[in-house]
């Protein structure tokens, strides 16, 4: 096959390029680090990019995620006094989008009813993007992680084959089995950057549907409000 010659070479760049992660004293198994041969840079790339998208998104959802029924108690009293500076100031104390999409309100209320619903939807399109930013990537992560590890364990077979012919039975056993490593070691690597990066979207997917919906009982309910303050 026309991509086997490249495959060989890069079995070989793996022992020749990366002595620090593949080289191992003679007759002893090589650190849990050198099984994974060369392909330890890209897998600790993309494991190191997995946790820091993790990690600020989850920072992120924790910081924004509010107690939204509290909250618009808290603004639907002082509303119903007409204190709207009191209902302002609670809004800006408050982080998040249901605070910033219920201040956008309060502040639109002289336009009616129609205007006030125009700042609503339109905040939404400006919040929501914002929340879902990156996962798109987490979910990338869990799809090309597993043909990661997959080209890590077809170098490391090419690697057994390329010694095998070119040595016969004279192969040595340890750097079989160092390739042999290398093929099990990055396909574990993959499959775990896939889990971890699966769960992780799914978790961060959840976060975000929940401050959704909130914005979403949010918007009705400061849409009732102003729209019964301007009745009365």
């Amino acid at each position: 096959m026309k991509f086997m010659p490249l495959l060989v070479l890069l079995a070989d760049l793996t022992n020749s390029l990366a002595p620090e992660v593949t080289a191992h004293p003679a007759g002893s198994a090589p650190g849990f680090f050198g099984r994974f041969g060369l392909m330890l840079l890209p897998l600790l790339a993309l494991g190191g990019f997995m946790l820091a998208i993790l990690i600020e998104r989850a920072l992120l959802y924790h910081r924004e995620q509010i107690n939204a029924a509290e909250f618009l108690a808290g603004v639907r009293n002082v509303l119903k006094r007409d204190n709207v500076v009191e209902a302002l100031a609670i809004c800006d104390a408050t982080p998040g989008p249901v605070a910033r999409l219920v201040k956008a309100a309060i502040v639109a209320r002289d336009g009616g009813r129609g205007r006030v619903q125009e700042v609503i939807d339109e905040v939404g399109l400006i919040e929501v993007p914002r929340l879902e930013s990156r996962l798109n990537v987490l979910a990338t992560l869990a799809q090309i992680g597993p043909y990661v590890g997959l080209f890590g364990t077809l170098l490391g077979f090419v690697g057994v084959f390329n010694d095998l012919q070119a040595h016969g039975s004279f192969s040595a056993p340890a750097q079989l089995f160092h390739h042999l490593w290398q093929s099990l070691y990055t396909a574990l690597g993959g499959l775990g950057i896939a889990i971890v990066s699966y769960t992780g979207y799914n978790l961060l997917v959840g976060r975000v549907n929940q401050i959704v919906l909130d914005m979403e009982k949010a918007s009705a309910e400061v849409l009732r409000l102003l729209s019964d303050g301007n009745r009365s």
